[in-house]
């Protein structure tokens, strides 16, 4: 979905560099993979064409941060209806 990010951090020798791959526009979604030791990150269309691959070392890789966007498919209303409140097992509402 427009919207969707995934950051990467990646180990430069002494210093880290953070990439962003970002759903430019409506419809496309951000993917990775793990294959071969590369690490990629690429924008899909709906239809499942790639638009735009970032390819990383995976040994060199520290972090990869996947932030989707809040749906509002209803998904999170389906849990309610379902008895979950959404608050941490053991939460006392009392309190």
């Amino acid at each position: 979905m427009k919207g969707d990010r995934v950051e990467i951090v990646v180990d430069a020798g002494d210093t880290t560099r953070t990439y962003e791959v970002v759903a430019s526009r409506a419809g496309r979604r951000v993917e990775t993979a793990v294959r071969r030791g590369v690490v990629e990150v690429s924008e899909v269309t709906r239809s499942g064409t790639v638009v735009r691959t970032a390819r990383f070392m995976a040994n060199r890789v520290l972090a990869l941060v996947e932030q989707p966007i809040p749906r509002e498919d209803g998904s999170e209303r389906s849990h309610e209806k379902a008895g979950h409140t959404g608050r941490p097992l053991g939460d006392d509402p009392e309190t």
